[in-house]
């Protein structure tokens, strides 16, 4: 069989504890998106559009709907005979088996895989970011460095920088120094959590973190460190496009919001990579002859009456007379009543809102978003409060 030059693993098994009640019943990178997608459609349509047609998904957390929604990998033509998508969850072996322990472990106990394709390099990803990436321009600066690892990074402000791994590099991009949110950063250089290895190299530093009984084995805290005490070669790739870490209501709010206006801060539209996702035929969205609809992404088998305003309308939505959303996202066949406010608001899939209810505050604005879980009723003329969370 030919040898990959390059396979990717995505780390997709996270609860995602921050996002509350839109993880309570699916793994964070199921979560919806941008009216049609999911959250793991970035990586994997990243993948694709960059040539690498080989990719390990670890699921671990409320794996069900990971494995129907990739399925064999159609969706992002990854159906191959040789390579193409695989799910990989934690699985019983001879001597024993376990949950994935950390980001490296989940990776140790998938190094057949890995041996399967032989490949020379190893991309690792993480399933919970939104941002389009070309990872072949990284693998060219990785394999003309001839390094051994190769961090992709991207420059936050200061207040940000306590929340990310952060490094400081030569010119040369060389790394010097790593650590894991750091309560007093040296630079605003914050690592991604996309990194490039050779396949040899990360074997032995997996094997080697696996023997380590204090190690958490994460590749932040415990492979990254180690590595640039034993000397290796770690060069950063600096990427400059847009890029959103979810983790948070408020971060998978604002960056719903980025896709909005004439200049959005993210195009899903233009040419710089076609994100895929997978979807249902569905009828064109119908308007009601009161609807009125301004700044907002829609996409099939809607049916709008009210007033919609700087949201976004996932695929299937019902939105009834009188109601004005504003300012809020709705994700996948959800129902909205009659005589309906929700402003700033995130509304998860299956959700139903009866007449007259309200859900958030306009006053509030971004810093205290309603949510409503996954498949909740809400009475007619309840009120959710602003920053409220219906689980």
């Amino acid at each position: 069989m030919k040898k990959k030059k390059c396979v990717a693993m995505l780390l997709a098994g996270g609860q995602g504890t921050r996002l509350y009640a839109l993880t309570s019943r699916a793994p964070k990178p199921a979560v919806s998106f941008g009216a049609k997608y999911r959250i793991i459609d970035f990586p994997l349509s990243n993948c694709i559009n960059s040539g690498i047609d080989t990719v390990g998904v670890l699921t671990q957390y409320q794996p069900l709907i990971l494995n129907e929604y990739i399925g064999i990998g159609e969706p992002w033509d990854l159906d191959r005979t040789y390579g193409g998508a695989h799910v990989l969850p934690p699985y019983q072996a001879k001597h024993g088996g376990e949950w994935y322990k950390g980001t490296a472990n989940a990776i140790y106990q998938n190094i057949h895989f890995l041996n399967e394709y032989d490949s020379e390099h190893v991309l690792i990803l993480s399933g919970d970011h939104i941002y389009k990436m070309d990872y072949s321009e990284m693998l060219r600066e990785h394999i003309e460095n001839d390094a051994d690892c190769t961090i992709s990074v991207i420059d936050v402000s200061e207040k940000e920088a306590s929340r990310f791994g952060i490094m400081d590099y030569a010119e040369d991009k060389r790394v010097l120094s790593f650590e894991e949110k750091p309560k007093e950063p040296k630079s605003n250089h914050a690592s991604m959590g996309i990194y490039i290895f050779k396949k040899s190299v990360l074997v032995d530093e997996l094997v080697a973190d696996e023997a380590d009984p204090k190690s958490s084995n994460d590749f932040g805290k415990n492979i990254i460190p180690s590595m640039l005490a034993e000397g290796k070669r770690m060069f950063a790739y600096q990427f400059k496009g847009y890029w959103k870490d979810v983790g948070t209501v408020s971060s998978l709010w604002e960056a719903n919001m980025d896709l909005l206006g004439e200049k959005p801060a993210l195009s899903l539209n233009d040419s710089s990579g076609k994100i895929y996702s997978r979807n249902e035929p569905l009828p064109p969205t119908f308007f009601g002859k009161n609807a009125k609809v301004d700044n907002c992404i829609l996409t099939t088998g809607c049916e709008i009456y009210g007033e919609v305003t700087n949201s976004v309308i996932g695929e299937g939505v019902c939105i009834g007379e009188g109601t004005v959303v504003e300012n809020s996202v709705i994700m996948n066949n959800s129902v909205i009543g009659k005589n309906v406010r929700i402003s700033y608001g995130m509304i998860d899939e299956n959700v139903e809102i009866g007449d007259g209810a309200t859900v958030g505050d306009e006053k509030s604005g971004k810093s205290k978003i309603a949510l409503v879980g996954r498949g909740n009723k809400i009475a007619a003329g309840a009120k959710v409060a602003a920053g409220e969370i219906v689980d």
